[in-house]
């Protein structure tokens, strides 16, 4: 199968850099798509290898050895109490370690302010030669993909596109008729994962809960999964299948093989390339 897949932190999160790429590699998987930049929770692990050279030695010798590549770091985020400046050492050394993208999105409702924040982002990665793919999320300040692609075509940037998340185009509304529609250059690289048929309003706690924590393996749910990648270009997958109990039943080894080997199936039955 010539389509490339990478793993996303989220799918086995709090997982080290360095396991999360001899995971990857033992499970098949062609990438890693690792965090350097941190969300600031409680409890977090910081994996910041653009500030820590040890760890950034690490990574280096561990991509090396498991012979897999860094597709993309994440979150570099637009958000009143973040300086976009911050991210720069980690765009620094995700290229050095051979990424060619980084993941984004908006998590304000002030559009001047996120389209010029967007831009410093975009302007930066291209520094480093990095893509920049901008993900709409159901409960953030950018919610379909309508209004990202408001902010691609506001910013104008060469290095900007869209990044289309599964879980989060189904539970925004958005068809495989409406991504159809989207000139096919604008795409970035894809989140994959399933999820329930049903969407939650906002106020469920479900909403948020299954995005970080319920997501399923490809085929389990209901998302039209075939028909919004049929209607996309055959762009590297990041598998991000964020899963608690999964996580708990099959440790992150387990939990990582069993997403890719889902992935592939369901490719396989729908006849998707």
């Amino acid at each position: 199968m010539g389509r490339k897949f990478s793993l996303a932190y989220l799918t086995i999160p709090g997982t080290s850099p360095i396991d999360q790429i001899r995971i990857a590699a033992e499970a098949g998987y062609d990438f890693v798509s690792l965090r350097p930049i941190p969300m600031h929770l409680p409890n977090e692990p910081l994996f910041q290898f653009g500030e820590d050279r040890k760890l950034f030695l690490d990574i280096r010798k561990a991509l090396e050895e498991y012979k897999i590549g860094l597709m993309d770091v994440e979150l570099a985020r637009v958000r009143e109490d973040l300086k976009v400046e911050d991210f720069e050492r980690a765009f620094a050394a995700g290229a050095e370690l051979g990424a060619t993208d980084v993941l984004s999105s908006i998590w304000t409702k002030d559009k001047d302010f996120a389209v010029k924040q967007f831009g410093k982002i975009c302007d930066m990665a291209a520094s480093y030669k990095l893509r920049v793919n901008l993900e709409f999320v159901t409960f953030s300040g950018v919610v379909g993909l309508e209004g990202a692609l408001e902010v691609l075509d506001a910013v104008a940037r060469p290095n900007a596109y869209l990044m289309v998340d599964t879980l989060h185009a189904h539970r925004s509304r958005v068809s495989p008729e409406d991504l159809a529609k989207v000139d096919r250059s604008r795409f970035g690289f894809i989140h994959l994962c399933d999820g329930p048929k049903e969407i939650p309003s906002l106020e469920d706690p479900s909403m948020i809960g299954v995005a970080r924590e319920g997501r399923l393996y490809a085929g389990e749910g209901g998302v039209d999964i075939a028909g919004m990648l049929k209607a996309m270009p055959n762009n590297p997958i990041s598998i991000e299948l964020p899963n608690s109990r999964e996580m708990a039943e099959r440790g992150a080894a387990g939990h990582a093989a069993r997403c890719l080997e889902t992935a592939r199936k369901y490719f396989v039955e729908n006849n998707i390339e």
